[in-house]
Parts: C-alpha cells; sequence; structure tokens
C-alpha cells in the first residue's frame, strides 16, 4: 500500500535565481511495498495490483508562479508506466499564464458583434449608394469576428477539458492570417485611390494580389511552426520563418505611405477639400499606429526578451495589445468610410477626378504661357452644339453638289452690293 510521508509538497528555492516568485516541486514520495517474490510470476501481477489501486494523489500549490515538476520512477525491474498528470486552476485547467486570453478573446469576440451588426446597420439604410470599399471593410469585419470566436472556442475547450486540439487551434490562427491579409490588401487599395481617385488599380491590380497571397503564405508557415513547434524546443524554425514576413510587413508599410503621399498630393492639385481632409485623418491614424507598434516592441523586448526574469502575468499582453490596435485602427476606417447620405461625395466622379483632365489642363497652361496668352476659363462643347455645326456642314455639301457655280455667281448682283461684287470679283481674280 502507498506510504504518503507528508500532507503537503515542499517547494524549493534554489532554483528560484533572482526571481520573485515560483520554485522547484518536491513531491511527497510513494513508497509500494513489495509482496514475497518467491513467485515471480504472482509477483507481477500483485505489483501490478497494488499500483492500480492506487488513488490519484492531489498536490496543492498555494502560491502562484513558474514551478518546474520532475518525476522519476525507481525499479530493478523493467515495468512500463503510464502517468497521467493534470494541473487544474480555481477556473478550471487554462494556466494562470494563458487564463487572461479566455476574457480577453471572449470580448473582444463580443465587440467584433457590435461592430458588424453597426455596419450591416448604417450599410442597409445606404445599401443603394455603397462604395466598393465599404465591402472590403465588411469582409474584415467577419473574418474578424469569426477570428474571435475560434480562438474563444479553443481557450474555452481547454479550460473544460484540458485538452488542446492543435487542429482548431490552427485552423483559427490560418483565419487570422487571412483577416490580416485581406486588411493589408484594403489599406493598399485605399492608400492608393481605388475608388476615391480612381476608377480601377489598372497593372497595380496584380500587384496587390501578388504581395497580399504572398502574405498569406509566409503568415501561414509562420503560424504553422509557432502551433506545432513545443515549448522548449531550441530550434530556429519560427525565428527564419518570421523575418521574411516582418521584411514584407515593412515593405506594405513603405508602399503605403509612400502611394498615401501621391494620392494626397493629386488631391491637393485638383483641390478637392473633402476627400483630402478624409485622407489626411487616415494618413495621421496610420502613423499612430506606427509609433504605436515600434514603443510596444522596444517595451516588449525590454521586458520579455532581454529581461534575466519576466514577469509571466503580463506575457499575455503580447498577444493581446496586436489584437487590440488592429480593432482601433479597424473602427477608425469604419468611422471615416461609414455610409451615409452625402457616400457619393467620397466616390470617384470622372467630371472632378479623371487624371486625363489634369494632362490636358496642364498641356493648355504650357501653350498659352509660351505664346504669352492668359486662359481665363475653358469652354466645353456641348453635343447640342455639336450636332448643329454637323448639320451645318451637311447643309452646306448638299448645295455645293446640288447648286452650280454659275447660278451661285448669277445670283451675286441680286444679294450684294455694288462694292461688294467688285471686292468679290477681286478676289476671285486673284484666285485665278
Amino acid at each position: 500500500a502507498p506510504q504518503k510521508n507528508q500532507t503537503e509538497p515542499t517547494i524549493s528555492a534554489e532554483h528560484i535565481a533572482t526571481c520573485q516568485h515560483g520554485g522547484h516541486i518536491i513531491l511527497n514520495e510513494y513508497k509500494f511495498s513489495n509482496p514475497p517474490g518467491d513467485q515471480a510470476g504472482n509477483t507481477a501481477k500483485k505489483k501490478i495490483r497494488d499500483i492500480e489501486s492506487v488513488s490519484n494523489p492531489l498536490f496543492t500549490i498555494t502560491k502562484d508562479g513558474v514551478y518546474f515538476f520532475t518525476l522519476r520512477i525507481e525499479s530493478i525491474q523493467e515495468f512500463n508506466a503510464s502517468v497521467l498528470v493534470e494541473i487544474k486552476g480555481p477556473h478550471g485547467y487554462l494556466s494562470a499564464f494563458d487564463w487572461p486570453l479566455l476574457p480577453f478573446y471572449g470580448a473582444m469576440c463580443g465587440i467584433y458583434v457590435l461592430f458588424g451588426v453597426a455596419w450591416l446597420t448604417v450599410s442597409f439604410l445606404q445599401w443603394r449608394d455603397l462604395l466598393r470599399i465599404q465591402f472590403w471593410i465588411g469582409g474584415v469585419i467577419f473574418l474578424g469576428m469569426l477570428e474571435k470566436a475560434m480562438f474563444y472556442a479553443h481557450y474555452q475547450t481547454i479550460n473544460s477539458t484540458g485538452v488542446s486540439i492543435k487542429s482548431v487551434l490552427l485552423l483559427a490562427e490560418w483565419v487570422s492570417c487571412a483577416k490580416r491579409t485581406l486588411a493589408r490588401m484594403l489599406v493598399i487599395i485605399v492608400s492608393l485611390g481605388f475608388g476615391i481617385v480612381k476608377p480601377r488599380l489598372g497593372p497595380m491590380l496584380h500587384r496587390v494580389v501578388g504581395t497580399g497571397a504572398l502574405y498569406f503564405i509566409l503568415a501561414c508557415v509562420e503560424s504553422y511552426l509557432r502551433v506545432v513547434q513545443t515549448i522548449n524546443d531550441r530550434s530556429n524554425q519560427i525565428l527564419v520563418a518570421s523575418i521574411p514576413l516582418a521584411v514584407l510587413d515593412s515593405a506594405i508599410c513603405w508602399w503605403i505611405f509612400t502611394s498615401l503621399v501621391q494620392t494626397t498630393r493629386t488631391l491637393r492639385l485638383r483641390r478637392n477639400m473633402v476627400k483630402l481632409s478624409l485622407y489626411r485623418h487616415f494618413t495621421n491614424t496610420l502613423i499612430f499606429a506606427v509609433i504605436a507598434s515600434v514603443i510596444f516592441m522596444l517595451y516588449s523586448l525590454k521586458s520579455h526578451r532581454m529581461a534575466s526574469c519576466s514577469d509571466w502575468k503580463e506575457l499575455w499582453v503580447d498577444d493581446a495589445f496586436w489584437h487590440i490596435l488592429f480593432s482601433s485602427l479597424l473602427l477608425v476606417i469604419m468611422i471615416l468610410w461609414r455610409p451615409t447620405n452625402n457616400n457619393q461625395r467620397y466616390a470617384f466622379t470622372p467630371l472632378l477626378d479623371n487624371p486625363e483632365d489634369e494632362d490636358d489642363d496642364e498641356e493648355e497652361q504650357f501653350v498659352s504661357d509660351a505664346y504669352g496668352v492668359k486662359m481665363r476659363g475653358t469652354h466645353s462643347i456641348s453635343p447640342r452644339a455639336s450636332r448643329s455645326a454637323t448639320n451645318d456642314e451637311d447643309d452646306l455639301k448638299w448645295v455645293e453638289e446640288n447648286i452650280p457655280a454659275a447660278i451661285a455667281d448669277a445670283a451675286l448682283p441680286i444679294l450684294d452690293s455694288d462694292e461688294e461684287i467688285v471686292n468679290t470679283k477681286f478676289e476671285v481674280s486673284k484666285m485665278q
């Protein structure tokens, strides 16, 4: 029968080092009395029966921390042992490190549901005048809501059963990769002025789609290695996979800001103050997001990577911060491009936003300046005027074909005065 030496485990402080928490758990020793060894077969059967009859030992840790659990089995005979270790806290099977993520993803899922309901409501009220960019925003909201729901379901399953289903976690990570890819493509096409300044992207569409596909592939590979790789694995596979992703993210960021500079310059030249104000707010939001990201990365490196003993209670913020930042950026985009009664003022208008008109204006200004003529305004020929000019030409052509020149010359004295007849004959003689 098992013999319990003490009622509670002891904790050694020899592995605490500079940390103020945690330690090395030294479990109380369990001894099993062996039956007489006169019969080897009966001894083995009795030993197995005695071991199986042992009740599950329960140890209580009174202090939160990072502990090192060691299990050692000593025997002079060969045997097969199956050990099941369960670690359960007051809230469930989730560890103290992962527990804050459960209510966090639940709250984020609720926030995205509110985003979706609000966006669907305003889109339904203005469904006749929706822009293409607003459909992209709806897709990002849907993927974000699906991502948060899957992460919440994953952590809730672990907390209830104590079993982590890698396939569910991997699927949630890939949905997150799709959401991030679609969000980056959305910011790129907005910065290029699609639907606002340009009616179509043209050859730039292939670059946007190619960049999005490359980002999705690299993000899926990085997330797969992060899910499959164990915590104690010290290989550099995740680092190798994350470097190309970081380089591509930097290139996308550079592309976005250079495109924003060109788009705002175009709007400034066309003096479209409504769209220019929209893009100024959007640019300021992106600048704030970049500055906040850099500050948090420096803080994370100093507190959690370079420190000899990091505070484990704050490690969950490394994942939560990026979700909060992305949701804040999405909220600003939703406010800026929300469907309203004046929705078409942000749409592309050929009479005001045609880039060919801008080139024609520049050419006319160049020609007029070269000849010292200042143009006070330009007048476009209406379709009605062009039709009347065509009718006049047709009438003149009919007269030339059906009325002989002699008859016209004979009619000159009737129509013209003597002075005009002399001038006419003089001009005709010069032509001959």
